[in-house]
């Protein structure tokens, strides 16, 4: 199973390189069941993995032209905020069980994979469905104008819920970009890795007091997932990325609807067997 992990650990970077997003989206399921970490540890490790793949990935992408940094920190702080506070403060009081129907017991392991698996169906969703091509080649033209109060909400929503569920939330950011930034659809991938990047490594300081890190695992991962990334910009320039984009939403339903499947009816603490 490690080694599977391993190979998969390269194809979260793959993703991120390629698509500008999703790879996140793998790291959890990837450390919970091919490494065997806790599920609330695997959301610490997802932001360490994801937030340092994202910064590497977003230097080309800056030497490209492709990052706008007064986006980027419009948006960043109140994320960077809001995921800190997640992290530092909310995960920590989330109860274990959270709570109980009967003999229905839902503990905070499998509430939180629950969260996750209903996000990435979200997700999935806006991987798959067809983008129209229409206003998003014309806003290219004229001033850059800003969506002050959207931006700002948008980046606390989407940094409460990269420290709930430890992804970086590119789906959620790259449309926010185009639609309330009019920043070009290439410009905000560009922007959103740096972005990610920012919320996630900091965000992961909140949980360095709360838990013990397994710096082995969390270094290999995350090289891997570098090495990924470099593949991904790689191939992005010779593989059409809509289609791609497409079969990974797939992918990820079916992996959001097997984590929903297997945390309800898998799951011998949801059954009232202990947890």
């Amino acid at each position: 199973m490690e080694i599977i992990g391993y190979f998969a650990s390269a194809l979260i970077g793959v993703s991120l390189g390629l698509i500008g997003g999703g790879g996140s989206i793998l790291t959890v399921p990837v450390l919970v069941y091919l490494f065997g970490v806790d599920p609330v540890l695997a959301t610490a490790y997802s932001l360490f993995i994801v937030g340092s793949t994202s910064l590497v990935g977003s230097f080309p992408k800056y030497r490209d032209g492709m990052v706008n940094l007064k986006t980027a920190v419009i948006f960043g702080i109140p994320a960077i905020l809001a995921v800190y506070a997640t992290r530092a403060f909310l995960v920590p009081m989330i109860p274990d069980p959270v709570f109980n129907l009967g003999s229905f017991i839902v503990p905070k392991a499998m509430f939180m994979m629950g969260i996750f698996a209903i996000l990435m169906v979200f997700a999935s969703y806006s991987m798959i469905r067809d983008k129209k091509k229409d206003s998003k080649e014309k806003e290219l033209e004229g001033h850059q104008k800003f969506n002050y109060p959207m931006i700002l909400m948008e980046g606390a929503v989407v940094g409460m819920l990269t420290g709930l569920v430890g992804a970086g939330g590119g789906f959620l950011i790259i449309p926010a970009l185009v639609l309330f930034s009019k920043l070009p659809m290439k410009q905000a991938v560009g922007t959103s890795l740096l972005i990610i990047a920012a919320k996630s490594l900091i965000g992961f300081t909140g949980d360095l007091p709360h838990y013990e890190m397994d710096w082995t695992l969390l270094g290999t991962v995350t090289a891997l997932a570098i090495v990924g990334i470099f593949i991904g910009n790689r191939l992005s320039r010779k593989v059409d990325g809509e289609k791609l984009k497409k079969a990974f939403g797939w992918f990820v339903l079916i992996m959001g609807i097997y984590i929903l499947i297997k945390e309800l009816y898998l799951n011998p603490a949801a059954a009232g067997m202990g947890h």
